[in-house]
Order: C-alpha cells, then structure tokens, then sequence
C-alpha cells in the first residue's frame, strides 16, 4: 500500500461539536474499533479504514483495552497503523482508550480498583506505542470499589500526563453526578460521558441528558443503529451472514421480528428525507445538544463514507419528529 499523505481538504465538509463545556471540539461522527481492527481482521482494510476516516475529517478514534479479538489487539494493530501513517499527525488525532471490563485472570483484571486502571492504561499506552491517549475512560461502575478510588485514579492518571482527560462510559445519571462531583473536587477535566442511545434505545433521555448538561459534560453515543437493526439490512428477511442470523448475543431473530415493522415504518421517514434509514439514525441522535459525537463502527471505507453521509441532512421538521416519535412510542 502507498505511503500515506492526508488529504489536504480534511477539514473542509466535517461538523464538530464542543465537548460539554471543555475546549475539545469533535468530530459529529467519530471512529470506533471495537471491530474490524483486531488480529482476527484484515490489516489492510483495518488501514484503509483509518485512513478514509482521517480524510474526512474524524479526528476522534476510540478504543478499549480488550477490543480485538483477541483482547488488546485492535490497540496493538492501531498502533503499527498510528506509527506508519499518522504518526506525523498525533496532534491533530484525540485518541482514546478504556478500562473496566475484562482483560486479564484474577482478582486485578476488571472493574474499577486503583490498581486495575492504572496498569491496564500503562498496558494500552504500550500496545499503541503512544506517551498518552486523549482521554482514558472508566469502562463501566464498578458496585464494589468506592467511586472515590475510581475517580481518583482517573485523576492521578491525568496528572501524571498519561491523559489529558477523563472519561466515564455507561454511567446512569446518579453515578454520573457522583463522579463529577468527585472529578470537580480533583480540579480534574471530566468532558465525556459515553453511552448507549439510539432510536430503539432512549434511557439517556429521562435524566442523564439533563445531568450532563448541568456538569458541562459532553455525551458520546454508542450503538448509534442498534447492532445494525436501524439500517436496510433486515428489511426483507435476515440474511444467513448477518449478525442477527449468526450467533451474536447482541442481536438476534426475536428482536428482528419483533420491531421489523417499526424498521420499516422508520425507513419510509427516511427515503422522504432523502437518506438511507442508518443516515437518519445518526442524524436523529446529533439533534441532542448533549451529544458532542456518535461513535460509529465500520468494515469498510465505504460504509464508513455512507455513515458521514448522514452529516448532509440533520435538521428534521416537526412532523418528521412527530412522526418517528409515534412510531417509537
């Protein structure tokens, strides 16, 4: 593959939106590799992914500790790409990484002790090859470890530089208020909270919205089509090579069948908007001021490009929201 050049037009048709009330402006769309980076994908169209995404302007690119598979290798993958195509460009990329689930044997592992975040930053920073990540996010709350050691390590972790900021990810309002509480305290910059939310999937909007807002939190959402469920993919059945036709636990036949009239009520709005159904997923998602950035997956550059392609129509009618609302509800 050539040597890689950005485009010199990057910047030119992408929208960004301030993270919460923080200094950090992201991409509308950002890129996530929590698939199709790992040792068991193509390393090539892993690269060309990344690639195509930078030349559109996505600035934020999201990992996680055990995003592969195997677990860390879509970090260590990153980092060979980072090294031989954007390493030129590090100031100009907001790289991101996660702890919480779980990534080795034994009682240190997972959740959310001192111990655990740290050292699997100090290993994610290592994989990727990098001094420090952009922000680093506590993966998931942990019932046991006092959120005080938690935040604290997030804490510690900014001023040692091995992050500029810090993150929180699936945090329901009442963590969420807690843990900015705690990081305001800390004088440690708190810009993101990322979480689940999309047409089929609202429970950000009964207080977490309100509660970001109120911290000068910025949300990023994942999951933005529903495991593919708000896409043209199951309009007429479930292909055998899907995801709902293989043995994903996150989406199966029973919900296909279950909301495929909804699915199919959602794609009509959308064909008279002018956009594919996966389009206005996205675009529906981005009317929320809260929301600083939609984190989207991709297998190729196409797909990708299609997904950015949502950024051509955000704005929706009062009828259309009507509409979908009715639908949904």
């Amino acid at each position: 593959m050539r040597d890689y050049l950005a485009s010199e037009s990057r910047y030119g048709t992408m929208t960004y939106k301030r993270a919460g009330k923080s200094g950090v402006l992201l991409p509308a769309i950002s890129l996530g590799l929590w698939h199709n980076f790992g040792h068991d994908d193509s390393f090539e169209n892993a690269r060309d992914v990344l690639r195509c995404a930078f030349d559109m302007g996505i600035t934020h690119l999201d990992l996680a500790n055990n995003y592969g598979p195997p677990p860390g290798s879509a970090e260590e993958n990153f980092g060979k790409i980072l090294s031989s195509d954007f390493k030129s460009y590090r100031d100009e990329l907001f790289i991101a990484t996660k702890a919480g689930y779980l990534m080795w044997d034994g009682p240190y592992g997972e959740w959310g002790s001192r111990k655990y975040l740290i050292s699997s930053l100090d290993q994610s920073l290592k994989r990727m090859g990098l001094d420090y990540v952009d922000v680093f996010y506590h993966h998931r709350p942990d019932p046991i470890t006092p959120l005080e050691e938690s935040m604290g390590a997030l804490a510690d972790i900014v001023r040692q530089g091995k992050a500029l900021y810090a993150g929180i990810s699936n945090y329901g309002p009442e963590e969420t208020q807690k843990a900015a509480t705690i990081l305001k305290r800390l004088n440690v910059p708190f810009i993101l909270n990322q979480v689940r939310y999309s047409m089929f999937d609202r429970w950000i909007e009964d207080e977490l919205l309100h509660t970001l807002e109120n911290n000068g939190v910025g949300g990023i959402a994942f999951s933005p089509l529903a495991q593919g469920l708000l896409t043209d993919r199951y309009l007429d059945g479930i292909p055998k090579d899907s995801r709902a036709g293989g043995n994903s636990v996150f989406l199966n036949a029973d919900v296909v069948n279950q909301t495929i009239e909804k699915v199919r009520q959602l794609n009509t709005i959308a064909q008279n908007r002018g956009q594919k159904l996966s389009q206005m997923a996205i675009a529906w998602i981005l009317r929320q001021p809260q929301i600083t950035s939609v984190l989207i997956g991709a297998s190729s550059s196409q797909q990708l490009r299609e997904n950015v392609n949502a950024l051509d129509n955000l704005d929706f009618s009062k009828e259309e929201l009507e509409g979908i609302a009715a639908i949904l509800d």
